[in-house]
């Protein structure tokens, strides 16, 4: 079945309403623009940003297809490096915009497809028309967050992204001492360390080397400023903020959840989704498993990945931590006797079940005040 024919089919079903479609497949340079009404489709590429043209090429489509000007406007985009503000822009003229998940767009299975933009973005036309013709599971709509929740999760993620580098210019400083046989740790006095070690044949290390460590250590310090001057200002936020501030703190009161794991999970989970059952916890944080059955065979696939990768990866470090500090715990005992006495591999599939069972229970927690069975709880 061709574009056209698929977008004609959906239109027989429809009210009759005039609709005007448009897929946007976004690149640094260049927006391909595809519209259609459900019978026709007409194409258009504009510079990246070039918001005048982009409400020109609409006008001009309208008079193309004989729409007028009160018709409805449906778009999309895929999520991915340009962020919401299209979206919220193409909400502030009027357009029923939705965010797609890449990932969740259906493929043709053959080992070799043909990819274009131009193809792409009729894909994504077919698939917008399908979704407001009722079929909702066509693809992974994005959750966008207000201006003010994005902005909220900013401190977290640079702090991330900070401890990362220090991380990398210390293993710098590490494997450039490595070359002249030494081992050093790099502490508060490393400068004067520097100053008195000596390389495996017992002479100093040569000028250049030297003045290359000096500079990786300034960053270091540089890296330590702005760690120490971004948890002032997260503790403002959390302070012009009590709903939140709440939240954390009761986060905190659970023994191996500690501060950053509580903030980490308020701001970039808790804090803005609502969720309705357990199931769309599990689902949002790409926890949820994806069993594989067709006739005789069963394979266990793994996690769906689809969620957020930074609630993810924290609910796997918080898994472990939970088993280790919060043995007693109903969770714990669970994992123990499942998967306790298998082996690496046995167990690393274990705290992914673990992980999505935890974030479930701080779920609980957080909105029914239902605390994990067995967990320590500490005083306020």
């Amino acid at each position: 079945m061709t574009h056209n024919q698929m977008i004609q089919t959906e239109v027989k079903d429809s009210t009759g309403k005039q609709v005007l479609y448009i897929s946007l497949e976004l690149s640094n340079k260049k927006w391909k623009l595809t519209f259609g009404d459900g019978q026709r489709k007409r194409e258009r590429t504009i510079t990246s940003g070039d918001l005048e043209a982009f409400q020109e090429e609409i006008v001009k489509t309208r008079k193309h297809f004989k729409l007028g000007e009160g018709c409805e406007i449906y778009s999309c985009y895929e999520s991915g490096r340009d962020g919401f503000w299209i979206h919220r822009y193409l909400e502030s003229i009027g357009i029923k915009n939705i965010v797609v998940d890449p990932a969740s767009i259906e493929v043709n299975r053959r080992k070799r497809r043909a990819k274009t933009d131009r193809l792409d973005g009729l894909k994504l036309l077919t698939m917008l028309i399908r979704h407001w013709n009722g079929e909702r599971k066509v693809w992974s709509v994005v959750r966008v967050p207000t201006l003010a929740q994005e902005d909220e999760r900013r401190p977290n993620r640079e702090r991330d992204r900070l401890v990362k580098e220090r991380g990398a210019h210390v293993t710098r400083i590490k494997s450039l001492l490595v070359l002249y046989g030494i081992h050093a740790a790099v502490g508060s006095k490393f400068l004067q360390l520097l100053e008195e070690v000596r390389a495996w044949d017992g002479s100093k290390l040569p000028e250049h080397i030297v003045q290359e460590l000096k500079r990786e250590y300034e960053r270091i310090g540089m890296l330590d400023r702005q760690l120490k001057q971004l948890k002032e200002e997260k503790k403002q936020q959390l302070a012009a903020s009590p709903e939140q501030l709440q939240k954390v703190k009761k986060l905190e009161r659970l023994r191996a959840v500690g501060p950053i794991s509580s903030w980490n999970l308020v701001y970039e989970f808790f804090g803005w989704r609502e969720f309705k059952n357990v199931k769309q916890v599990g689902g949002a944080a790409g926890l949820a498993p994806m069993p594989y059955s067709s006739g005789d065979m069963q394979i266990e696939q793994g996690i769906s990945k689809a969620g957020n990768r930074r609630v993810r990866s924290l609910m796997l470090e918080l898994a472990w931590g939970w088993q280790r500090l919060q043995p007693s715990s109903k969770l714990s005992r669970w994992f123990q006797s499942r998967f306790g006495g298998g082996g690496k591999r046995m167990r690393r599939i274990g705290i992914v079940a673990l992980a999505r069972k935890l974030l479930i229970a701080l779920w609980q927690y957080l909105e029914h005040d239902i605390v994990p069975e067995g967990a320590i709880v500490q005083k306020a």
